[in-house]
């Protein structure tokens, strides 16, 4: 199982780098390849940011209606390179984000612990 707080620090990692993966492997034509990855990516921090869990900021939204935004995405994520019509162009970076978005989302122990952070 992965806890909560592992699952807040992989969210930021995987937002940050759906932001900037259509720069890194040069998709970024202003198509919905580019704008519906960096809009997920963007969505992914900003729950993050609101989730009722250790690395948010603002304790707004429960823990499960954040894992169930995630499956939407994860599952959106791996339909949408033939949903949308850009398989041609590029699928791959879509297809295994989705899919760890699902795994992670299936992998998470469901309570939050709240207890201050030790360092």
């Amino acid at each position: 199982m992965i806890d909560t707080r592992t699952h807040g620090i992989i969210d930021y990692v995987s937002g940050f780098l759906l932001l900037v993966a259509p720069y890194l492997f040069s998709f970024a034509t202003g198509g919905i390849e580019q704008w519906l990855l960096q809009l997920i990516g963007a969505s992914i921090i900003v729950m993050t940011l609101i989730t009722r869990y250790e690395l948010s900021i603002a304790k707004i939204i429960p823990l499960k209606v954040h894992l169930g935004v995630d499956l939407i995405s994860g599952v959106l994520l791996v339909a949408s390179p033939w949903l949308f019509g850009f398989d041609d162009v590029i699928w791959w970076p879509h297809l295994l984000v989705g899919l760890m978005e699902v795994a992670v989302l299936l992998m998470t122990n469901r309570q939050a612990d709240m207890a201050p952070a030790r360092l």
